[in-house]
């Protein structure tokens, strides 16, 4: 499977975060429809089918991530 450059998902990591922060999901239309197209970004430069999923699957593919610790994939 193709992944996205480690710098566009850095990007999408941080936009998703930021909107988040913002409570994009309870502001305006064009604020969740934001976030809807960048979650639904992320899954799809992550192959994943969930926005929380494919959040730990972009951290994983970053710079100084330890690709051999799946601790973060286990449920708690």
């Amino acid at each position: 499977m193709l992944m996205a450059h480690p710098a566009v998902l850095k990007d999408l990591i941080e936009q998703y975060d930021t909107l988040r922060a913002l409570h994009a999901e309870k502001g305006s239309p064009a604020a969740r429809q934001r976030m809807d197209d960048v979650a639904y970004t992320l899954c799809v430069s992550t192959g994943t089918r969930d926005v929380d999923v494919a959040l730990i699957a972009a951290r994983h593919h970053l710079p100084g991530a330890r690709p051999e610790d799946d601790s973060v994939l286990t449920a708690g």
